[in-house]
Order: C-alpha cells, then structure tokens, then sequence
C-alpha cells in the first residue's frame, strides 16, 4: 500500500516489488527478513540508502513506536463513510507476525526507505534523507474493503521532517510513467500533496502525504478509480493534520 499506501520505492517500494503488496510498500508492508548474525554498529543517517539489516520477524511487534500510538492516527470513520481498522496478521510473505492490533512498530530506517518510489522510468533523484526517530504503520478497510494504509514518520525537528517531506515529493515528481510504477501527480501544495501510484501488471493506489511539524504522514488506499479521488485526498489532509504530530 502510504504498502506497502500509505503502502515505496527507492530512490522504494516498499510499494520495491514488480508485484506489490496490496499498499504502498513499506507506507504499507514490509520485506522478508534477512537471517543475519551481523548488526550494524552506527545509527543510519541516510534514508535515501537500503538498510545495511532489514527490521527481522522474530516477535510481534509493539503496537506504538515511543511517542506515536493509535491516537496519532485517524479514526476509521472521519476518512470516508463505511472505513474500518484492519488487523493485519502479518506471516512470511509480508515479513511480519501479526501483534492482534491495527498498528505496529516500524524500523525507521527501513519503512522511510521503503516508502520512496522505486521502479520509476524517470531521472532518479540524489541527495541523502534523513533518517526518522520512530515509525507507526496502521492497517485500515475503505468503504468497499480495499486495503489501506497509514505510515507516520516522526522526526527529531521539523526541518527533518520538512527535509524527508521535499525529498519524497521530489522522487515522486521525478518518477515519470512507463517503468515498473508510474506516478500521476492529482495536486500539490507547500505541506499535503496527492498522487495516484500505478505498479505494472497491478492494481493503482492514492498516495496522500501531509507535513505537521515533526511528522510526515503517507497515507495509501487502493482504488478502483484512482484519478477521482482528489477531492476525498484534500478533505482527508485536515484529518490528519489534527492528530498525527
């Protein structure tokens, strides 16, 4: 779905994947872990780059990350008549175990890496991220029970978080049409902007992400008919702004 949505791409995609998970990857899903005996021994500092060890399934994980819980994302009812929370199960194929709750932690490196567009046609944009201090996902069902996805990034400051934000818009411009994912721009302004994800050979997604302070916030839906959601993606930004940072 912002996939993983809110649901990635690599500049990830988390989609990321030829065939994408049903989000925007790592706004919305995950990666099969890597066995590894090997740990990092710094703090990554560019989200921009691969994590050096993915986030592993060893447990379920917390259903808040530090300071970020449920209450940092919006109720299921002020994001469209009929939406629900989600309690995903997780399993092997999505690269977590399910924690019997609609939210969990994310490895911040891992989900803002994941959550940048991968398999564009267009020119790749450069230049580091940074790298946020915690990651909540939260699983929802729209109205017509098509998975979607939240993602919240919170950063140290808020010019991090401003960083991360221009950073993402600018792959997300850059993406272009006719590779693995296409990117249609609905709208954009200096803090929200709007985008249909389209992935080759699978289903298109409505990428919303919202700037409030120290947070970033990428919320992704699956639709039917993408290109007709601007209206609902701007009455969606206040909903987010009031609660995710």
């Amino acid at each position: 779905m912002l996939t993983a949505v809110l649901v990635g791409c690599s500049s990830t995609p988390t989609v990321p994947l030829a065939t994408p998970p049903p989000v925007i990857p790592s706004t919305v899903g995950g990666t099969v872990p890597v066995p590894t005996t090997t740990l990092p021994t710094s703090k990554p500092t560019d989200a921009a780059v691969p994590p050096e060890v993915p986030e592993e399934a060893t447990a379920p994980p917390p259903a808040a990350a530090g300071p970020l819980t449920s209450r940092n994302l919006p109720a299921p009812e002020k994001l469209g008549t009929g939406w629900k929370t989600y309690v995903d199960p997780g399993g092997a194929e999505v690269g977590f175990i399910g924690n019997n709750t609609w939210t969990r932690r994310r490895d911040p490196h891992q989900a803002s890496y994941e959550a940048l567009p991968s398999g564009c046609a267009g020119q790749p944009v450069s230049g580091s991220l940074p790298v946020p201090a915690y990651a909540l996902t939260g699983s929802y069902r729209t109205g017509d029970a098509q998975p979607a996805t939240a993602l919240l990034l919170r950063f140290k400051d808020s010019d991090r978080a401003g960083e991360y934000f221009a950073g993402y818009q600018a792959r997300m411009k850059a993406c272009g049409t006719g590779g693995d994912l296409s990117v249609k721009e609905l709208w954009a302004h200096d803090a929200a902007a709007a985008a249909v994800r389209s992935y080759a050979g699978a289903e298109s997604y409505v990428d919303l992400s919202v700037l409030r302070g120290s947070t970033v916030a990428l919320l992704a839906t699956t639709s039917a008919t993408p290109d007709q959601q601007a209206d609902w993606a701007r009455d969606v930004v206040p909903v987010l702004e009031a609660v995710i940072d």
